[in-house]
């Protein structure tokens, strides 16, 4: 196996396997769909860090809510398997990438916390992205982006509510989204793929659907 196939597998439904008798809509990229929300975490006027809360669709869900069963939230059962997804999740760099005047920021290898849930038919990832150092609040804008490069997973804001700022921010700082509109033809590329199907590595075709969220303070 290539590293690109290596990356694309671990990319694919965050290493889990789909479920079998999709129907063929389903087949089209992407495969997955996870709903997400961030809160930035602040401290003494610098960003430390980003709390995200994916949810994801039910099919994507369906093999974690089975080995979970009946098992209670917060048992062994359910840290076990946050554990696994966490660790494809990491593997990927959080599949976010945060940028300030077109230099990376970096961030903390391992999250602070984490966890697995059920809410309804769906599972629900939560965990805290710490920042290797702070930085500062004020000065030019943090632009972070969270998507899979190989667009086999659609990783979404709602709207610009799902974008969350701490109450000490509130006054002084700004959050904006941004979804780029693609044109058709490279729509109808993406849903000409299908499961066994992946992009060029050089066309990071997620990198062209993917939303921006802009952080700008005084």
């Amino acid at each position: 196996m290539t590293a690109y196939a290596a990356f694309k597998r671990g990319c694919l439904l965050l290493g889990i396997a789909l479920l079998g008798g999709m129907s063929a809509p389903a087949l089209a990229h992407p495969h997955s769909f996870i709903d997400m929300q961030t809160t930035l975490v602040t401290k003494d006027s610098a960003l430390v860090g980003l709390k995200m809360v994916w949810t994801m669709d039910e099919i994507t869900s369906a093999d974690l809510l089975y080995d979970a069963g009946k098992a209670a939230p917060g048992s062994e059962v359910w840290k076990k398997l946050a554990a696994e997804v966490m660790a494809r999740v990491m593997a990927q760099h959080y599949f976010t990438d945060v940028y300030r005047d077109g230099k990376p920021v970096r961030y903390m290898r391992l999250p602070s916390e984490y966890q697995l849930s059920r809410s309804a038919n769906k599972a629900v990832l939560e965990f805290v992205i710490p920042l290797a150092e702070p930085a500062a609040l004020a000065g030019k804008p943090l632009i972070i982006s969270t998507f899979d490069p190989s667009y086999f997973v659609d990783m979404t804001y709602k709207d610009a509510q799902a974008l969350h700022l701490p109450a000490d921010a509130q006054a002084s700082c700004k959050l904006s989204l941004f979804t780029p509109a693609p044109n058709s033809s490279l729509q109808a590329y993406a849903l000409s793929l299908d499961k066994a199907d992946a992009p060029p590595e050089d066309m990071d075709l997620g990198q062209q659907f993917a939303q921006k969220v802009t952080l700008q303070c005084q």
